[in-house]
C-alpha cells in the first residue's frame, strides 16, 4: 500500500502531508496570521487607552493615538504578507494535489476504470483540489484567527475583571463545543451531498460523451428527464445541508444577543461602583462582542470546514484505494531475446464470474503469427488483456522469453508490446502527436515514415497535415482513417510482440488489401497473434488458435485446419457463403 494510500484513511493526515511539503512557506502564514490577530487585539486595548487619555487625562492622548494608529497599520500590513505568500502556497498545493491523484490514478488497473465513469473521477481530483484549497484557507482566515483573538481577548480582560473573563472563556468553550457538535451531526448529510454533486457530473460527461448513440436511439427527451432527476436529488440533498447550517446559525444569533446584553450590563455595573474606568467599560464591551461574533465565526467556519472535510472524504476514499496490480517488489525490466509466449496452467475468472480459463496451456514460438478465432466471450480478447498484465491470473503463469510477466515491470512489459485495437483510442491532440505517442523521441521524418508505410495518404489532403487536431476521441476522423493512424503508431513503436484486433474491421475492401500489405511488413520479423472475424485477414499466418469458453478446441496451420473439416473449416465455410450471399 503506498502512502498515498495509508494517508487516505485520515483526511488530517492527507492535508498534512501537503502542509509539510512546503513547511517554510506555510510556517511564514502562521507567523503572519498570529502577528495579525495579536495587533487586531491589541486594537482595542489601544481604543482603551485612548479614552482613559481623554476622560482622565493621565497621559497625552496623542500617544494613545500613536500606539492605536501603528496597531492599526501593522495588523493591516501582517494581514497583506501572510495573504500574498498564501496566494503562492495554497496554489501550489491545489497543483500537488493534482498532480498525485492524476499519478495514482493512472496506475490502477484496467478493470477500476471499467466500474468508474470518466467524469466521476475527473470530477473527484477537482473536488480534492478545490477541498484542499478551501480547508487551507478556513483555516488560515476564519479558524484560527478567532481561536487566537478569543484567547488574547479573554488575557486582555482578565486584566480587567478575573472574573468576567472566566465567565468569558467558560461560556465561549461551551458554545463551540455545543455548535461543533451539532455541527458534526450534519456530516451523513453534507456527504450526501458531495456524492450527489459528483453524480450531477458523471451524468452530464456520460451523456456528452455519448451524445451520438444518444441522438440515433431518439434518447435526448429521455436524458433529459434523467438529468432533471439527478439534479433534483442533488437539489434537495443540498438544501437539507443549508438548513442545518442555518439552525445552527439561528441558534448562535440568540445565545449571542443575551450574553452580549449581560456583559454589557455587568461592565456597566462595574464602572458605577468605581472597579474600573470608562476606557475598561469600552474594551471590555468590544472585546466581549468580539469574542462572542468570534464563536460565531469559529463555528460557522467549523461547520463548513467539516462540510469540506466530507467532500474531502469522499473524494479521496474514492480514488486513493490500493492499486490491484502493481509492480512486485522484486520487479526488473523486461529483457527482449527472441520474444515468445507461454500461457502455462492458466486459470483465470473476472472478479464475481465463473471461470474462463481452467489449466489453460498455449505457445507461441518466436516469429509466429498466430490467429485466435471462435465465438465472442470465448476469451480472444482476455487473452490479450492477461498477457498485457491488465489483470493477474488467479493461478497458472504467463512468461515472455522465460521472463514471468509478474516479475517484470509494467512498463518495460508494455514497452515490448504494440496493440492495434478495433476500437482506436485517439487523443484530442494533433496526428503528430497522436502516432509519435508510439515513441515520444521519434522524430517527424520517423513519425511521417511510420504514417506512410500505415498507408495515412488521407494526411496530405488535410489542411494542417500533420498538425490537424483530430477532435475528441478522434471524431474528425473517419473509423478507417483512426484505424491507420493506429497502424502508424505501432509501426513507430518497434516493439517485438505485436497484437492485433480486428485491425482491418473498420475498412473498405480497397484500403483493406493496402492495410494488409503494411501490416505484412508490420508483422516481419515479430511475434503476432491476431483476432480476427474475418478469416481471409489470416491466410498467411502460421497457426490458427480456434477458442471456445475458454478452452482450444483446434491449433494448426490454416490448411490442415481445413483439411481436417473441423471448427475452423465450418467458419471458412460459413465466411464464404456469407460472400457468395453478398456478391
Amino acid at each position: 500500500m503506498s502512502d498515498l494510500t495509508r494517508r487516505a484513511k485520515s483526511p488530517i493526515a492527507y492535508l498534512w502531508h501537503y502542509v509539510v511539503r512546503r513547511p517554510v512557506s506555510h510556517a511564514a502564514i502562521l507567523c503572519a496570521v498570529c502577528a495579525a490577530v495579536a495587533c487586531s487585539v491589541s486594537t482595542q486595548y489601544g481604543i482603551k487607552m485612548l479614552v482613559d487619555a481623554l476622560t482622565t487625562q493621565s497621559y497625552s492622548p496623542w500617544t494613545a493615538f500613536a500606539v492605536l494608529v501603528s496597531l492599526i497599520a501593522a495588523d493591516n500590513m501582517f494581514w497583506r504578507i501572510g495573504s500574498l505568500i498564501a496566494s503562492y502556497t495554497f496554489v501550489q498545493v491545489t497543483g500537488d494535489v493534482r498532480k498525485d491523484l492524476f499519478r495514482h490514478l493512472t496506475q490502477h488497473s484496467h478493470s477500476y476504470f471499467s466500474e468508474k465513469l470518466p467524469g466521476v473521477l475527473t470530477s473527484r481530483i477537482t473536488a480534492t483540489s478545490n477541498a484542499t484549497f478551501t480547508i487551507e484557507n478556513m483555516f488560515v482566515w476564519n479558524v484560527l484567527p478567532p481561536c487566537l483573538a478569543s484567547a488574547g481577548a479573554i488575557a486582555f480582560l482578565a486584566s480587567v475583571n478575573l472574573a468576567m473573563a472566566g465567565f468569558l472563556l467558560c461560556t465561549a468553550g461551551i458554545i463551540v463545543v455545543l455548535l461543533f457538535r451539532y455541527a458534526s451531526k450534519g456530516k451523513p448529510l453534507h456527504h450526501e451531498f458531495a456524492d450527489k454533486a459528483a453524480r450531477v457530473d458523471g451524468e452530464m460527461v456520460d451523456v456528452i460523451g455519448n451524445m451520438g448513440l444518444v441522438k440515433a436511439f431518439s434518447g435526448v427527451g429521455r436524458e433529459h428527464a434523467r438529468f432533471d432527476q439527478t439534479v433534483q436529488h442533488e437539489l434537495s440533498a443540498r438544501r437539507k445541508s443549508l438548513l442545518h447550517l442555518e439552525r445552527l446559525r439561528v441558534a448562535h444569533a440568540i445565545a449571542t444577543i443575551v450574553l452580549t446584553l449581560a456583559l454589557l450590563a455587568w461592565a456597566i455595573d462595574l464602572w458605577q461602583r468605581g472597579s474600573i474606568s470608562p476606557g475598561d467599560v469600552v474594551m471590555v464591551c468590544s472585546l466581549g462582542i468580539s469574542v462572542l461574533s468570534a464563536t460565531r465565526d469559529l463555528a460557522v467556519a467549523l461547520v463548513d470546514v467539516t462540510q469540506h472535510f466530507a467532500r474531502l472524504s469522499e473524494a479521496i476514499a474514492t480514488l486513493l484505494v490500493p492499486h490491484q496490480l502493481s509492480d512486485h517488489p522484486e520487479a526488473v525490466p523486461f529483457v527482449h531475446r527472441s520474444a515468445d509466449i507461454r500461457f502455462d496452467s492458466v486459470n483465470f475468472a473476472y472478479p464475481g464470474k465463473a471461470d474462463l480459463f481452467r489449466q489453460f496451456d498455449l505457445y507461441i514460438r518466436p516469429g509466429e503469427r498466430v490467429g485466435l478465432v471462435g465465438p465472442s466471450g470465448g476469451g480472444k480478447s482476455s487473452l490479450f488483456s492477461l498477457l498485457q498484465r491488465f489483470y493477474d491470473v488467479q493461478s497458472g503463469q504467463i512468461s515472455i522469453d522465460g521472463q514471468p510477466i509478474n516479475r517484470i515491470t509494467q512498463e518495460s512489459l508494455w514497452s515490448a508490446i504494440a496493440t492495434v485495437p478495433q476500437d482506436t483510442a485517439l487523443f484530442n491532440r494533433s496526428l503528430l502527436e497522436n502516432i509519435r505517442y508510439g515513441r515520444p523521441d521519434a522524430s517527424d521524418e520517423d513519425v511521417w515514415r511510420a504514417a506512410l508505410d500505415a498507408r495515412c495518404d488521407f494526411i496530405s489532403t488535410l489542411p494542417g497535415g500533420l498538425s490537424t487536431v483530430v477532435g475528441d476521441r478522434g471524431l474528425l476522423l473517419s473509423g478507417g482513417q483512426r484505424q491507420r493512424i493506429s497502424i502508424a503508431r505501432a509501426f513507430l513503436k518497434n516493439s517485438p510482440i505485436l497484437l492485433l484486433d480486428e485491425a482491418t474491421s473498420a475498412l473498405d475492401t480497397d484500403s483493406e488489401e493496402a492495410i494488409r500489405d503494411a501490416l505484412n511488413r508490420l508483422m516481419e520479423g515479430r511475434t503476432v497473434l491476431a483476432i480476427a472475424h474475418r478469416l481471409s485477414t489470416l491466410r498467411n499466418f502460421d497457426r490458427i488458435v480456434v477458442i471456445e469458453n475458454g478452452k482450444i478446441l483446434e491449433d494448426g496451420p490454416p490448411s490442415s485446419l481445413i483439411e481436417q473439416g473441423g471448427h475452423f473449416s465450418r467458419l471458412i465455410r460459413k465466411e464464404v457463403a456469407v460472400f457468395k450471399s453478398a456478391a
